[in-house]
Order: C-alpha cells, then sequence, then structure tokens
C-alpha cells in the first residue's frame, strides 16, 4: 500500500480545513497515528475540541499568535516567529516515524503572506515521501508549483455564501 501520498485541499470556498478532519476521522478509524498543525489559527474550532475531548490517538497543535486570526488584523512579526515555530514542529512530526497522516491546516495563508516559502512546503512534501508519512495542506492560495508536485489536489469553489451574500459572521458549530 502506498502511503507517503501528498493532499491538497485549496479554493475560495467552504470546506477545506472540513475535508482534512474527515481524512483525520477516517484515518484514525483505520488505527492510524495523527497529527495535525494549524496555521494561523489560535483558538480550537469545535472539530479540535472534540477530537481533544475523545482522548483519540491524535496530537494537535495550533501555531497561532493568541492575538486572533491575521484577518482583519495585519500580519505583524509574530505571525513569523510562530509560523517558523509552527513549521518545525511539522517538520518534527514528519520525521518522528510518530504519524501516519500529518495535517497541516491553513499552510497556503501562510505562503499567501510570505510568512512561509514555497520552498519550505516543498521541502515538507519531499520529507513526507521520504519518511512514507501522508500529508494534507489546506488553505487557500496554493501555489501552482505546489499542486504539481501534490498527488491529489481538490480546489474547493465558491459560487454562493452566505457571508458574502447575506453579511453572516461565522457560526459555532458550522463555520467553527
Amino acid at each position: 500500500m502506498v502511503s507517503n501520498l501528498i493532499h491538497i485541499y485549496t479554493g475560495d470556498g467552504k470546506g477545506k480545513t472540513t475535508a482534512a478532519m474527515g481524512l483525520a476521522v477516517r484515518a484514525l478509524g483505520a488505527g492510524h497515528k495523527v497529527y495535525i498543525g494549524q496555521f494561523i489559527k489560535d483558538i480550537e474550532y469545535a472539530e479540535i475540541r472534540l477530537m481533544k475531548s475523545l482522548s483519540l490517538d491524535i496530537d494537535i497543535e495550533l501555531y497561532g499568535t493568541g492575538e486572533g486570526c491575521i484577518w482583519p488584523r495585519g500580519l505583524n512579526n509574530n505571525d513569523t516567529v510562530n509560523a517558523q515555530i509552527g513549521l518545525d514542529k511539522a517538520i518534527n512530526a514528519i520525521k518522528s516515524s510518530k504519524y501516519n497522516l500529518v495535517i497541516l491546516d491553513e499552510i497556503f495563508v501562510a505562503l499567501k503572506h510570505k510568512i512561509l516559502t514555497e520552498e519550505q512546503i516543498l521541502g515538507l512534501m519531499a520529507d513526507a515521501r521520504a519518511n512514507n508519512v501522508e500529508l494534507a495542506l489546506t488553505g487557500r492560495y496554493a501555489s501552482e508549483n505546489v499542486m504539481n508536485n501534490a498527488d491529489l489536489v481538490t480546489n474547493m469553489q465558491c459560487i454562493k455564501h452566505y457571508h458574502k451574500d447575506l453579511g453572516l459572521l461565522p457560526r459555532d458549530g458550522i463555520e467553527r
């Protein structure tokens, strides 16, 4: 069985993190060990709280700053520092031989804001392949080069969204 494939969930539509969390649940159900690292985010969304409360065989780390999401506050030096710390943690998780699946959520937002580089992400992908780890990367703004080096790319396309169309804010249990 091949177990070092690279998954990408990107695009402007809803469901990228949700798809990756579904993949985590499926892997856990098959007895795999899972690591989730979340770039940018600094609050535990409902799915993370649930997974932690169930004492599953999963390790979850948030790489945010504690200052809230980059949008709308804007980027600062703490975001860069935390992204690099998160990158180091992700590399360690991939190389540890401890995990079958590593999910790096919102990594492409860090790429967009230039707090991670395309070369760093390609390095993570190479490390995952070399260490026989399945790797899932999420977030808007995946680069063409990164997508070309993945095995599965899903582009979530927004056709209509109630945030934009109705002005609704994110809701607990649905968007967070």
